[in-house]
C-alpha cells in the first residue's frame, strides 16, 4: 500500500476525488475537516476558550486522540474523539461557527498534523487539503494537484451555499484541470470532469502495481 496526497485550490473537488479514490482502492480517506470539527467539539464541550495563548487549551492538547472507525458495510468511516464516535455531534451549528477560528490556532494545527502523520504511517491512506503534499504527507508515493477554472470553483461553492439555503448566482460548470505528479513520470496536465478524476488516479495506481509488481494498492 501507498499514501496518496491530493492538494489544490479551493473549490476544485479535492474531497470528492479523494473519497472516490479511497473507495476504488479500498483505502482509508482521512477527512481532515472532520478532525478539525472534532477538535472544536472537544473545546466547546469542555468550555475551553479557543485562543492561542490560553493555558487551558495547551493543557488539554495532550488529552486529545483522534482516529477513524472501521468501515461499515457501505465503506463509511466515522471520526472518533478519544475512542468515541462523534460524527453526529460535529455537524451542529455551534461547531460550524467555531471551527474556522479553531483551525487558525497554531498549536491546534500542529497537533492535528502530527495525528494525521501518525495515521498515515500505517500506509493505505488518501488525504486531501491545502499543503497536504508538502506539510502533512511530503513523502506520499503519489501526489496530485488539482486546479480548475475560476468559473468551476465558483460554481462548486454556489452548490455548497445553495445546499445551506443561501441564494447565489448560477454559473455554468466546466471542466477541472487535474495535474497528477508521481515519483515516476506521468503525463500531465490533461482535462477531465471532476467525478472522473478519482477513477483516473485509482486506475494509474493499479496499473503501476501491475507493471512494477510493487505494493501500490
Amino acid at each position: 500500500m501507498i499514501n496518496i496526497a491530493i492538494d489544490g485550490y479551493a473549490g476544485c473537488g479535492k474531497s470528492t476525488t479523494a473519497q472516490r479514490v479511497a473507495r476504488e482502492l479500498g483505502y482509508v480517506y482521512i477527512d481532515t475537516g472532520a478532525m478539525y470539527r472534532a477538535m472544536t467539539l472537544y473545546l466547546l464541550e469542555n468550555n475551553i476558550p479557543y485562543d492561542e495563548d490560553n493555558d487551558a487549551l495547551k493543557e488539554h492538547l495532550g488529552k486529545i486522540y483522534l482516529e477513524f472507525s472501521e468501515a461499515d458495510e457501505c465503506g463509511n468511516r466515522e471520526i472518533m474523539l478519544n475512542d468515541e464516535k462523534v460524527e453526529s455531534r460535529i455537524r451542529t451549528p455551534e461547531v460550524s461557527a467555531a471551527v474556522s477560528p479553531v483551525s487558525t490556532i497554531v498549536t491546534v494545527r500542529r497537533l492535528l498534523v502530527a495525528q494525521q502523520k501518525r495515521m498515515a504511517s500505517r500506509k493505505g491512506f488518501v488525504m486531501d487539503g491545502r499543503d497536504i503534499g508538502t506539510v502533512v504527507l511530503p513523502e506520499a508515493e503519489l501526489k496530485v494537484f488539482m486546479s480548475a477554472d475560476m468559473d468551476i470553483r465558483v460554481d462548486r461553492r454556489r452548490q455548497e451555499l445553495e445546499a445551506k439555503g443561501i441564494d447565489v448566482t448560477v454559473i455554468n460548470p466546466g471542466f477541472v484541470e487535474t495535474d497528477l505528479t508521481a515519483k515516476n513520470d506521468f503525463p500531465m496536465p490533461f482535462l477531465m470532469k471532476v467525478d472522473e478524476a478519482g477513477d483516473k488516479i485509482a486506475e494509474y495506481c493499479l496499473q503501476a502495481k501491475a507493471e512494477t509488481h510493487t505494493e501500490c494498492a
